[in-house]
């Protein structure tokens, strides 16, 4: 049989957002994981390299994946929302994808931007298996803000990110409290050139 493959839209806290949602090539869904793409006004979408990699890598492992674009991102109703809004665009994504599977344990992860608005929206899931930070850029303000979470924390990173320091983020990660994990890639840069099968294997292997 087939998998499932769905674009979708979703109803958002700024109008329609537009969505993919994808199943396992080989078995029934085991797991859910929401993934959140790159900044929105650097050219960030759902279909972004690192994004379609992390979707593909939880995939392996059994996961049912939803991603989207951000309000105002292609389809995506509304307008850029400062990092506030995008938050509650991820919420409402992972709304959805818990209505839909209901009875799997869930991720929520994101690369880059969406990686710091998975950290946040972390802090109120405590539901969550985990989350999945990918090129965590420590440099934004009020990074202090994210320390509290009651879910595990995984950071991923390139070690030649020229964009998010892999020391900064390091340091920003010794600094957290709770259950947490930092792995390396071995790309030649933010968005994991060189590095991509290397970091689809590593989010398969999370399983």
């Amino acid at each position: 049989m087939p998998r499932r493959i769905e674009s979708l839209f979703l109803e958002g806290p700024a109008g329609k957002l537009e969505a993919l949602l994808e199943e396992p090539e080989d078995r029934e869904p085991e797991q859910a994981a929401l993934v959140c793409h790159p900044h929105p006004l650097h050219g960030g979408t759902m279909h972004n390299k690192v994004v379609y990699r992390l979707a593909k890598g939880f995939r392996r492992s059994g996961h049912v994946v939803l991603r989207f674009n951000f309000r105002g991102v292609n389809l995506s109703e509304g307008a850029h929302g400062h990092g506030i809004g995008e938050v509650e665009d991820a919420r409402a994504a992972l709304a959805v994808l818990r209505e839909r599977y209901p009875q799997l344990p869930y991720t929520i992860s994101g690369f880059s931007f969406g990686s710091r608005v998975v950290l946040k929206m972390a802090q109120q899931c405590a539901g969550a298996t985990r989350a999945v930070a990918v090129g965590f850029p420590p440099q934004y303000a009020h990074a202090e803000d994210l320390l509290p979470c009651p879910v595990p924390r995984i950071f991923v990173h390139s070690r030649n990110d020229a964009i998010c320091s892999p020391q900064d983020a390091y340091r920003f990660y010794e600094s957290l409290p709770g259950e947490k994990r930092f792995l390396w890639v071995d790309a030649q840069d933010h968005f994991f050139a060189g590095g991509l099968p290397q970091l689809e294997q590593l989010i398969a292997d999370l399983g």
